[in-house]
């Protein structure tokens, strides 16, 4: 699946000019923790809960000791009163803006959204923000799929069987010779013995992941091999 797929089109903007007040408005109303700020259609930096996290007007204002001041460059201070005392967007908002496009996939923006510890990526196309993908967004898209697992035709206790046996042979680290499998009406049991605790749960997961099985009746049992003394 591509970001298209599961973004949200409708995404909530603000200008260079919105004040900050009326961001953290937005913010509440909406449910959101972050609004991309365009100009022209363009898209120039984004305002997150974060950024507004240090206020005086809530009196969150970060206090600096004097020594601490002191070893601070003055362009350093310079920029960080306009980011906490400026009441426009154009002032407070993050420019490096990690974006996606349309057809990044999922495990794509999933990365994005981890390696950065952001909640949420606007998706850009010609500079122009049209979509916004979310944790959430990401988490409904899984929850679909599991919806759509659950639709998988009924096949054949024999089909399945095989369908199971190549997928646990594709499986890492599992020995299919070691261990049987039994299917009655789409109901997998796992019968045999596996060297680790890791390896049962791999085989179980392999199995869950067949098409068209509704169930797993896991009767291995943990038996690690053995090594003999010299």
């Amino acid at each position: 699946m591509k970001a298209a797929d599961v973004m949200v089109t409708n995404v909530i903007t603000v200008g260079p000019d919105t004040r900050v007040e009326e961001i953290a408005r937005i913010l509440l109303a909406n449910r959101i923790s972050a609004v991309p700020v365009v100009d022209d259609g363009k898209l120039i930096g984004i305002v997150s809960e974060g950024d507004l996290m240090r206020r005086p007007e809530a009196g969150t204002e970060r206090a600096r000791s004097w020594w601490l001041a002191a070893l601070t460059n003055t362009r350093t201070l310079a920029d960080e009163f306009v980011r906490t005392h400026s009441r426009r967007a154009g002032d407070v908002m993050t420019r490096m803006v990690v974006t996606a496009k349309p057809d990044t996939s999922l495990a794509d923006v999933a990365s994005l959204l981890e390696r950065n510890r952001i909640k949420r990526v606007p998706i850009v196309e010609d500079g122009r923000v049209v979509g916004i993908v979310s944790r959430a967004n990401l988490l409904q898209a899984l929850a679909s799929r599991a919806a759509d697992a659950d639709l998988t035709p009924a096949v054949g206790d024999a089909t399945l069987r095989g369908r199971v046996m190549a997928q646990l042979t594709a499986a890492p680290r599992v020995q299919p010779a070691l261990f049987n499998v039994i299917i009655r009406d789409g109901a997998v049991d796992l019968w045999g013995s596996v060297d680790s605790e890791a390896e049962r749960k791999a085989i179980r997961v392999a199995a869950e992941l067949t098409p068209g099985v509704r169930s797993v009746n896991d009767h291995l049992v943990v038996q690690p091999t053995m090594v003999s003394g010299c």
